[in-house]
């Protein structure tokens, strides 16, 4: 999983349709060739016959066909056909431009490796059959047929309507593949979200209960997961970014203790000044005097 995680870092899932159409033909034949993308056809009309790594894969009228980067494969139909296509890749790439549909008999694709995207079944670990099994199959197919129609238009709207599409069809088959290996689904445990939290709700009464809640945690949980992950208790972190905050209020303001106790969040000013005091050793006032007359130092050198 944490190797699936770090990959997905560096390689995040952004869909970008490199080619797409309805191919509308005759009884045709692509002769074997080797993927450096992905490619997705779906078999709106006819009969059709696909080898994808030497297995063969009968598809007829409602089937989807996925064939993932570096296999090889052949292509027929066997029937007046249409079959609405696209070539894709999955993850970006920033030579992604640079790369293209392999043509019939283009097989050794040593020159261009560094463009060959990564394969899902290897990534996921698990089997993803060129002939998709697909769970919600109407919904699946309407949105790649609108893919495919909205990419025939070159005007930016229409482009970008093509790529969104192409995003909600990864999402639905890796869904339905990840559903499979549940292992792969279960977020780690983080809380990146709660500095921005504290920060704006520093002035508030925050309480383990609320912070728990928003993290669907038991506040036990909350506690180990934010300290394994801060290194200090919630309401130890909490209180250093409150006194921090305090601490720029008294050299950069000229407001009263008062006030900033206020604004940082401590019941009274008697509580900010003796949490003040346990944590830099000397008053809030002493504080900001000896801060003032460094500044003083500073300005007449």
């Amino acid at each position: 999983m944490q190797n699936l995680a770090d990959f997905i870092a560096r390689h995040p899932i952004v869909p970008y349709i490199r080619q797409c159409d309805f191919a509308v033909r005759t009884p045709w034949h692509l002769a074997e060739r080797r993927l450096l993308d992905y490619l997705l056809v779906y078999v709106q009309n006819g009969r059709c016959r696909f080898w994808v790594d030497g297995k063969a894969y009968l598809l007829e009228q409602g089937d989807f066909c996925l064939i993932q980067p570096n296999s090889t494969t052949v292509l027929e139909g066997l029937s007046n056909t249409v079959t609405p296509f696209a070539h894709f890749d999955l993850f970006y790439h920033p030579e992604r431009e640079n790369s293209f549909p392999t043509k019939a008999g283009q097989t050794v694709l040593t020159s261009y490796l560094h463009l060959l995207q990564p394969r899902l079944d290897e990534l996921l670990g698990v089997s993803i059959p060129a002939k998709l099994q697909l769970r919600t199959a109407s919904k699946f197919r309407d949105k790649f047929l609108q893919v495919v129609e909205h990419w025939q238009y070159r005007d930016p709207v229409m482009q970008l309507r093509a790529q969104s599409g192409m995003t909600e069809l990864a999402i639905m088959l890796l869904e339905q593949h990840l559903a499979d290996r549940p292992s792969l689904r279960t977020p780690q445990l983080t809380l990146n979200w709660i500095t921005s939290y504290f920060s704006l709700h520093l002035d508030q009464n925050i309480g383990i209960e609320d912070m728990a809640n928003r993290a669907n945690l038991s506040p036990s949980r909350f506690n180990d997961v934010f300290k394994a992950q801060y290194g200090v208790t919630p309401h130890q972190y909490l209180l250093d970014m409150r006194i921090a905050h305090a601490c720029d209020l008294l050299r950069n303001t000229d407001l009263s203790q008062e006030q900033i106790a206020l604004y940082c969040g401590f019941a009274d000013v008697h509580h900010f000044s003796k949490s003040f005091r346990r944590k830099l050793s000397m008053p809030p006032g002493r504080y900001r005097s000896e801060q003032k007359r460094i500044a003083d130092e500073v300005s007449g050198q």
